[in-house]
């Protein structure tokens, strides 16, 4: 770490509980970021900030007018250009130090595959259970933990999801085989901060799972309901019939 490092840095090294190790392991990390939207958007640039130093972020759309609203890594001049690019550029604007690679489609199959084991992390910030469940499917057979996040309306929620550690839950064993909702954001809205707190709670997560600082929301979901500023966390049981961890868990 050179002297500009320690300089960019210091707030965090000054953490006792974090101090140079935990900034290195930062630099040293490699994290998957799917969705450069409500979610995405304040995850890719905290995570910058922090000095995450190997980010892969992928998203298939293209900044709308609409988007602005709550997507804060995009500007009215980015409006028809892919959002992982103008993400990429609004992450390099804020820390130069770190290496962003984009990925202008949605990822399925093998290609999700090879991404998630080529990360030490993986931010959920997609928005449907179809995406989510692909996610934790390949997450689970990588091993690799998983940061979940969701936002509509003024309401949030929030996981992560450890399938490098033993006797932890997956995504499948919170939601089993449910049917995806019909509401999404477009239908039914979402107040711009409430996206930007849950995504700034999962970088928080992420980085605490990355450095070991703190205590994750390890297999536990935070509820949080900013109509009322309400948060509650359930611990979430361990499906053992579970179709997607229990088997690749033994």
């Amino acid at each position: 770490m050179n002297d500009e490092q320690l300089l960019r840095y210091s707030r965090q090294i000054l953490l006792p509980q974090f101090d140079v190790e935990g900034q290195q392991k930062l630099l040293d990390a490699r994290v998957l970021v799917i969705g450069a939207g409500g979610l995405g958007s304040p995850v890719a640039l905290y995570l910058a900030a922090a000095g995450v130093g190997h980010i892969t972020i992928s998203d298939f759309d293209k900044v709308e007018l609409s988007n602005l609203q709550r997507q804060i890594a995009h500007g009215s001049d980015d409006i028809g250009r892919p959002k992982v690019d103008s993400a990429r550029d609004a992450m390099l604007a804020l820390n130069p130090d770190v290496q962003v690679r984009t990925i202008d489609r949605a990822l399925h199959d093998a290609e999700l595959r090879d991404a998630v084991l080529a990360a030490d992390l993986v931010i959920d910030g997609s928005d449907n259970f179809t995406t989510r469940f692909e996610i934790n499917r390949a997450c689970v057979a990588a091993r690799t933990p998983l940061v979940s996040g969701a936002v509509i309306r003024m309401e949030g929620q929030l996981a992560v999801f450890r399938a490098d550690l033993d006797d932890q839950p997956c995504y499948h064993c919170l939601y089993g085989d449910g049917e995806e909702l019909a509401e999404t954001c477009s239908q039914t809205g979402v107040l711009a901060p409430v996206a930007g707190m849950l995504g700034c709670m999962q970088a928080t997560e992420a980085i605490k799972v990355l450095t070991g600082v703190g205590q994750p929301l390890n297999g536990r979901l935070l509820v949080v309901d900013a109509a009322t500023m309400t948060f509650r966390t359930l611990r979430i049981p361990r499906d053992p019939n579970c179709p997607v961890c229990a088997s690749a868990m033994q």
